[in-house]
Parts: structure tokens; C-alpha cells; sequence
């Protein structure tokens, strides 16, 4: 006992840990009956509260932010991404129209190959319009090669839209029967009044660029709707190919003969498939 009240070290120790449990004895007493805790533990807690706030403000403002700034990144993909489709369905929308026309020029150049008998149908694709010349011509990809020739007709859609006037190896131009040029080749045609008759006269285009039967001796009426076709008597063009149909009839502005509005039965504002009809080869 004496060696260890002599040891200074050992007994310090002791007393520093006697100490310390006594003092955490009485805290612990003195907080449970306390209503309230120390002064200075109070002022510690509210400085540490106090200290989180200020933290936790710019944290969350920041954290916030990222927060939005990604979400605002997503939207902006998720919206480039809405216009690419609406693109893409503008362009697709445009190409399935495209594509419909020439399906129905496709299936009324095949309805018309098995109606025309006697005469050999050529298919062809226009290949070029010009702006300029947008009535009077434009170009397809068939020529003297697959038996194209000065002219001939030309179809689509199932009614007669112009003629060739000009031949090349792999290639053709047409003129289209809404021509202006005074000098065209027009067609000869024919029509079925009423009473049985048949009416004859020349496919012209009026003032306003509409096609129309002039010179017609006859004094009947074609009613509206009555269709009329081509006489047989235009060079290579044969008979029975159908023109259009009867729109309107009036006189003309010097009231010698009737003047007769034609709806064209072909497609003459964009063709893409038409045919030329060969009227020599049926006769070999």
C-alpha cells in the first residue's frame, strides 16, 4: 500500500478517472432532474443548430439546382427528340403519298395495257420538268430503243395527257396537250351526243389555260359529263383513247359554234409513270 501511495503516475491516474466518474454521475443525476440543460450546453446546441442551417441553405439551393439544370437537360433531349419524330413523320407522310400516286398510275397503266387492244404500250418514267415549260413539256426515260416514235401518244393515269414531239435513243419529249403553243399537234376527237350522234372537233386550250372542243359544226349538245375521246384521224394517235369529260358547254365569242369545256382524264399536274402508245407495232 505504501508502494502504491508513493507511486505519483499510478495515483494521479486514479484520481483523474475517480473524478471524471464522479462528474458524469452527477450530470447524468442533475439532467434528469432538470427540466432544462446548462446554460452552456444550451448555447452549444443552438450554435450547432444554428451552424447546420446555414449550412444545409446553399447545400440544398445547390443540390436543388443540379437538380434542375438536369432535369431541364432531359427535357431538352426528350424535346429535340419530339422534333426529329415529327420530322420524320412529316417525311415519311410525304413519301407515302408519293408513293400512292404512282401505285395508282401503276395500276391504271396496267388496267389500260389489258383494255387496249390492237396497241402496244410502252411504260415510261418522266425523268425531267421543267419550270418554265411546267404545261407545255417535259421528258421520260424511254426512247427510240424500246420503239418510242414521233407522235405518239402519251398517258397516264388513264387518259391521254400530251404526244411525243421528240425522239432520242434512251429518252423522249412530250408535249403535253395543255400546251399553249399555237403550233402544237392536237388531237383530233369525237363524242356521243345525246341522241346517239357522234360529235367531232379539235382539243384546243383557252385563255385561261383550260382545255377545250372547238370547232365543233355540229349543232348538238354534249351534256355534262359525256366523255370524249380521240377520233382515230390525229396521225399515229389511235381511236378511243380517252381525252376527259365534258365540264361546260357555251358559244364561242363569235356565236358560230359551240365552244366545250374539257376535265382532262389524265394526270397532267405530276405525272411520274406514263404510257406512250405504239400504234404501228399491232399492226405487224
Amino acid at each position: 500500500m505504501k508502494k502504491f501511495l508513493q507511486n505519483k503516475k499510478l495515483l494521479t491516474a486514479v484520481m483523474i478517472v475517480f473524478v471524471f466518474l464522479a462528474v458524469l454521475g452527477g450530470s447524468v443525476s442533475l439532467r434528469n432532474k432538470r427540466n432544462t440543460p446548462f446554460l452552456i450546453q444550451s448555447l452549444g446546441n443552438d450554435v450547432v443548430a444554428i451552424g447546420s442551417k446555414i449550412v444545409n441553405v446553399p447545400v440544398s439551393i445547390i443540390s436543388g439546382g443540379l437538380t434542375n439544370v438536369d432535369q431541364l437537360l432531359k427535357l431538352q433531349k426528350e424535346n429535340d427528340y419530339l422534333k426529329s419524330q415529327v420530322t420524320d413523320l412529316g417525311q415519311t407522310k410525304a413519301r407515302n403519298q408519293s408513293l400512292e400516286a404512282e401505285n395508282q398510275q401503276l395500276r391504271s397503266a396496267l388496267k389500260m395495257k389489258s383494255t387496249l387492244t390492237g396497241y402496244q404500250p410502252i411504260n415510261a418514267t418522266v425523268i425531267s420538268r421543267s419550270s418554265d415549260t411546267w404545261s407545255d413539256l417535259l421528258v421520260i426515260d424511254k426512247g427510240a430503243t424500246s420503239g418510242v416514235k414521233k407522235n405518239q401518244a402519251v398517258m397516264s393515269n388513264g387518259g391521254v395527257i400530251g404526244r411525243i414531239i421528240e425522239v432520242n435513243a434512251a429518252s423522249a419529249k412530250v408535249e403535253l396537250i395543255t400546251t399553249t403553243d399555237k403550233s402544237a399537234n392536237r388531237f383530233a376527237v369525237q363524242a356521243t351526243a345525246g341522241n346517239g350522234k357522234q360529235v367531232h372537233g379539235i382539243i384546243t386550250v383557252d385563255s385561261n389555260g383550260n382545255l377545250a372542243l372547238t370547232q365543233v359544226i355540229d349543232s348538238l349538245k354534249l351534256k355534262q359529263g359525256t366523255r370524249v375521246y380521240t377520233s382515230g384521224m390525229g396521225g399515229n394517235s389511235p381511236k378511243g383513247l380517252l381525252i376527259g369529260t365534258v365540264a361546260k358547254t357555251t358559244r364561242d365569242q363569235f356565236g358560230l359554234s359551240n365552244l366545250i369545256r374539257i376535265k382532262p382524264a389524265g394526270e397532267i399536274d405530276d405525272p411520274s409513270v406514263v404510257t406512250v402508245i405504239n400504234r404501228e407495232a399491232a399492226a405487224n
